[in-house]
């Protein structure tokens, strides 16, 4: 077929850069330290089997059937009381909307508010599934750089002073791609300048079950008063991302209109899945599991940083030390093409994501995303020392040797 058939916004569409290089996963030997995967030896399969179990001996056929848009109002309920009760954020069943996933959600935002041309602010590196979700509908990009505290407030007011974006999107706890977590001083800062400048920001909070260290920091939808905060989390970290399951938190004005979005995207996320995942919720087995997700994760989180430390030259080379999350942040010289480096890592049986695909702006960036989920302690150890190896050879101009 022509390719004059296709829409505008098919034509520019790009492949994301992650799932392009899912199918390393699969490769013997191969150590995948890319794509943000949950270490699927902690999904709670007997579990959630007794839920679906239980599902289909109870309400099956009810369970089988069409559901409401908005969702199963029961397990909506169960989110808006856990997120009162945990998380300070005052919601009730009304205010949530079920999703088939994050990125569901986050590509009805970008339908909801971008028309051709819209500015839209983005951290700066930012979420890639997010960017993918948005440029189907042709933003502007504005980013804001950060540190290790999170988005730098300062440069998004000066940002604000020129222009009038459309939204503000973040992910503020255990950032992806950084790992980094913004303060609690600086969520309230961000707070007074969406009240001060009559902003939407959009929240991304698929990672803030998963905190290892240091003391937990409310969300910024915890001190939205006026409605102007979009909150998004998902099952897929504290469950399984294969049910294709996660939320939106906002003002009922928000929740109707993305549910006519929703609508129109699907009718319905999986009822099934909705009344399996309230099953589970119930159980009273779910707060267990977390635990257990944390310890795993925190484990794996301590081999890298150790890894790192042990093999990783020091001089022009840094990295984040998350709180939790699954990831994080590498930097290196600007000499380093990363890019390059990818295809050697993987002829050495070891994946990573390069960091240029965090970035609006096109050009390479000399960072690299790591995951630390999906992989063993030692596995993980020996991953990070294949890639030092091969760091260390293009810092000194010299060819890598092969991976033992």
């Amino acid at each position: 077929m022509t390719p004059n058939r296709f829409s505008q916004r098919m034509n520019a569409m790009k492949s994301s850069a992650i799932r392009d290089l899912l199918h390393y996963a699969t490769l013997p030997g191969m150590i995948y330290l890319a794509g943000g995967l949950p270490a699927p030896e902690s999904f709670p399969v007997e579990a959630f089997r007794e839920a679906c179990n239980t599902v289909l001996a109870e309400v099956g056929p009810q369970a089988l059937q069409y559901g409401t848009t908005e969702g199963y109002k029961p397990l909506r309920h169960c989110i808006a009381e856990r997120m009162r009760n945990q998380k300070g954020v005052a919601c009730g069943s009304d205010n949530i909307l079920l999703t088939s996933g994050s990125q569901q959600a986050l590509e009805m935002i970008g339908k909801l508010f971008i028309d051709y041309g819209d500015i839209v602010v983005l951290e700066s590196p930012s979420y890639l599934g997010a960017i993918q979700a948005f440029d189907l509908y042709a933003p502007r990009y504005v980013t804001v750089p950060m540190d290790e505290q999170g988005i730098i407030v300062e440069e998004l007011e000066r940002i604000l002073q020129i222009v009038k974006p459309k939204f503000v999107y973040t992910v503020p706890t255990f950032q992806n791609p950084s790992g980094r977590t913004m303060s609690l001083e600086r969520r309230q800062r961000l707070m007074a300048l969406v009240e001060k400048y009559d902003l939407i920001l959009v929240e991304d909070d698929p990672y803030g079950e998963l905190r290892y260290t240091g003391e937990p920091v409310p969300p910024i939808k915890a001190f939205d008063t006026t409605g102007r905060v979009i909150y998004l989390s998902t099952f897929s970290k504290i469950l399984s991302p294969g049910i294709r399951l996660a939320w939106v938190a906002a003002s009922e004005e928000f929740i109707r209109k993305l549910a006519l979005i929703k609508q129109a995207t699907d009718l319905c996320t999986a009822p099934f899945v909705q009344y399996a995942a309230y099953e589970y919720c119930q159980s009273g087995t779910m707060e267990t599991h977390i635990q257990k997700i944390r310890d795993m994760y925190q484990v794996r989180m301590q081999a890298m940083l150790n890894a790192l430390e042990k093999y990783f030259p020091k001089e022009g080379v840094s990295w984040t030390h998350p709180e939790g999350g699954m990831f994080l942040w590498v930097t290196l010289p600007e000499t380093v093409d990363v890019e390059d480096m990818l295809k050697e890592a993987v002829a050495n049986k070891v994946a990573f994501v390069p960091g240029t695909s965090f970035y609006v702006d096109g050009r390479p960036h000399a960072t690299m995303r790591l995951n630390f989920s999906n992989a063993t302690p030692e596995l993980i150890d020996e991953g990070i020392r294949r890639i030092a190896e091969i760091v260390r050879h293009r810092l000194s101009g010299a060819p890598a040797a092969g991976a033992s």
